[in-house]
């Protein structure tokens, strides 16, 4: 359920000011235009990011579930909205072209809707009571779709001015196992149905977002093993295989019910990228450094790589 139902009346977006200082990054100023490489907080614990149409990137904190913002031509970033705290992480997120991030809360069971200029928090969802982890999520024009790692389940928030949270169950093809199921989501291509990859399998699967239906996407036989974030543009899609410090690129039929691995891009700079955004001709992507063990002081940063 939306336990604070402040989906109408939304003011109108300006820029606000920052809510709490960030250590190395506003220390540490760019010193060209769009770095390629840059700072986040330390202690941030990154795993999500989503652009939008502006040169800003937003990322999510696994530690505390607070909002971080990056002005992508400079570098230089603030936190926007303090989280709930310790045991509320943000994971997924993505903008609308209202202004609003939706974000996944993880091992919480929830998810969020804050406001992207001034982190103002729009609503509070309460998605399950049950152990759960919900890992990513994609908009659609009337509604977001949250994926659970843990439960063969979307949550669906609709996007407009009414309506209700609602499971939909995944049936069809895609089995749950041991492990982080389904991970990242997006659109097909011609906008009619949903992709999720299952990172603990690395298969790629095709969703009906009115049944819940499943079946597998013919890849020719590759795997997107510890697939994670996913964006799709046109018909390309870039998979995040974040252990593997790697990004595959994929080209989809329109229906996105088959395609091709054409292409895997690795840096040196990936350490355990997560997900991916886009801004012109770059793809940036946050590093989760799960092999790091975390700390207060633990240094994080982003990258960007040309699309190929």
């Amino acid at each position: 359920m939306i336990r604070r139902n402040v989906l109408t009346g939304f003011a109108a977006l300006g820029i606000a000011a920052a809510v709490g200082t960030p250590g190395r990054a506003a220390a540490h100023p760019a010193r060209k235009p769009f770095p390629d490489t840059f700072d986040l907080p330390d202690g941030w614990m990154p795993e999500g990011i989503t652009i939008g149409a502006l040169p800003f990137a937003y990322f999510g904190s696994r530690a505390d579930g607070s909002i971080y913002r990056v002005d992508l031509a400079t570098g230089e970033g603030r936190v926007i909205s303090r989280g709930p705290g310790e045991g509320f992480p943000s994971i997924g997120l993505k903008l609308d072209d209202r202004g609003r991030l939706f974000v996944a809360g993880g091992t919480a069971g929830t998810g969020r809707i804050v406001d992207a200029w001034s982190g103002r928090l729009l609503a509070d969802l309460s998605f399950t009571a049950e152990p759960s982890f919900v890992n990513d999520v994609v908009l659609t024009p009337h509604a977001a779709y949250f994926t659970d790692s843990t439960n063969p389940v979307l949550y669906v928030v609709p996007t407009g001015w009414r309506g209700e949270v609602r499971r939909l169950p995944l049936t069809g093809e895609i089995a749950y196992t041991t492990g982080i199921n389904a991970n990242g989501i997006c659109r097909t291509p011609d906008g009619r149905a949903l992709l999720i990859v299952q990172s603990s399998t690395g298969l790629l699967f095709h969703v009906d977002p009115r049944s819940g239906a499943t079946r597998q996407v013919d890849l020719g036989g590759e795997l997107l093993t510890n697939g994670d974030g996913l964006l799709l543009e046109g018909r390309t899609l870039y998979a995040v295989l974040n252990r593997l410090n790697t990004v595959a690129v994929l080209r989809l039929s329109r229906d996105g019910r088959s395609g091709r691995v054409v292409e895997r891009l690795t840096d040196p700079r990936f350490d355990i990228p997560t997900t991916v955004a886009s801004y012109g001709n770059r793809l940036y992507l946050p590093n989760a450094r799960f092999s790091t063990p975390p700390t207060p002081e633990t240094p994080y940063t982003a990258v960007a790589i040309r699309k190929p």
